[in-house]
């Protein structure tokens, strides 16, 4: 790769040795390298994971499935819980707050063998799902936590378990230590830390030192999640945290070929170039032909809108290009949009860590009423800041 497409941040991460890093093991297969797609809604669904899978192995995640859609059939909830038949291993979010609920979906899953991993998500700020107690406000309730998660596994034998939380809802009420140790004790074989709180939604840096004290808390797999936006990024985080294997989200919008990327430099090799506009271009069509193949038009080039405005984010001069993209009704619209660009024009440095996906911002975060704050009489992590690791 050339120096010129490393950010300061990564100039001297060097790629990894031979046995530095092992691949995950969740039993029944093992995920190598350590690498797994992040779950995001609206964002992960089949042609999105076929995609990303096309450029390096890993393991990718659907988007949050909601249990009661599963299992009162809703045709919404079934597309996008649906798999290609050279997905493989099959990995799946689940999302509820009801034990009972979530168990009724994870036995659906497994009896018909439909999945070969389930996550459950512990980590959604979202007003809309905090507001009913799910998401990042269930931890905050440890032992109604403990029953989830255990009607969950015991459901899903023999298929793996994994959990995904933040650390905490905000900086003053902090909990991944303990959701840590709740999950392992429930039977998860790993559990995925996204280093930051509830209400810091996606803003600022990720706290990387959660995810090195998390790691020293329980036996299991940790993965660690925030900020990996270049390949190199990965190794600075796992050799930085001892974490076990990295999760990425945003990095990937309008990039799937940061696998490429990953997977080079697990391998010990220097990964190449990012691709040419001309190539994106191809790349972005790819995928919307999938959109529209999965979705229908319709929601296809919907679908597509924002995805176009990811992959040309940062180059010059793509800003009218953008808003006709918004504007266009048909995938042939788009097609032709495409091509217009310039397909010698480089891939920009200054977009190496453009933030993409949500926009900045803060929140305070919406709880039920009465929710109770968690208990203090717990380990918590006192050597936590509101500074970042980077």
């Amino acid at each position: 790769m050339d120096p010129a497409y490393r950010s300061e941040l990564n100039r001297d991460v060097l790629p990894a040795r031979t046995g530095e890093f092992r691949p995950l093991d969740y039993g029944p297969f093992q995920v190598d390298p350590p690498v797994v797609l992040a779950p995001m809604a609206g964002v992960t669904n089949s042609p999105f994971r076929r995609l990303c899978r096309q450029f390096g192995p890993g393991l990718f995640v659907s988007e949050m499935i909601t249990c009661r859609g599963l299992t009162e059939g809703n045709r919404k909830t079934l597309q996008l819980a649906s798999f290609a038949p050279d997905e493989s291993p099959r990995s799946l979010q689940l999302y509820g707050t009801d034990p009972g609920h979530v168990a009724d979906a994870a036995r659906l899953l497994v009896g018909e063998g439909l999945v070969d991993h389930l996550d459950t998500n512990l980590g959604c700020p979202v007003r809309k799902v905090t507001s009913h107690g799910g998401g990042a406000a269930l931890p905050l309730k440890p032992k109604a936590l403990a029953r989830l998660l255990e009607a969950l596994v015991r459901a899903a034998e023999p298929v793996p378990v994994t959990v995904k939380f933040r650390m905490g809802i905000d900086h003053e009420r902090l909990y991944h230590l303990e959701t840590g140790r709740i999950a392992e004790a429930a039977g998860a074989v790993a559990v995925g830390l996204h280093a930051r709180t509830a209400a810091q939604l996606y803003d600022g840096e990720a706290n990387w030192n959660a995810i090195a004290e998390l790691k020293a808390a329980v036996s299991i797999p940790v993965l660690g999640n925030g900020d990996i936006f270049e390949g190199f990024d990965a190794l600075r985080m796992m050799r930085q945290t001892g974490c076990d294997g990295v999760v990425v989200g945003r990095g990937v919008l309008g990039r799937p070929w940061l696998f490429r990327d990953l997977a080079c430099l697990f391998r010990g090799q220097e990964p190449p170039d990012p691709p040419a506009l001309g190539e994106i271009a191809e790349i972005a069509l790819r995928h919307g032909r999938e959109l529209v193949r999965f979705f229908g038009e319709t929601l296809g080039v919907r679908h597509m809108r924002r995805h176009g405005a990811w992959y040309t984010k940062g180059f010059e001069g793509t800003g009218e290009f953008r808003k006709q993209l918004n504007q266009a009704e048909t995938f042939a619209q788009m097609e032709t949009l495409f091509r217009a660009l310039d397909p010698g024009e480089l891939f920009p440095r200054a977009s190496l860590r453009a933030r993409r996906g949500k926009k900045a911002g803060t929140q305070t975060v919406s709880l039920p009423h009465g929710w109770a704050p968690i208990s203090r009489s717990g380990p918590r992590c006192s050597r936590l800041s509101a500074d970042p690791a980077e």
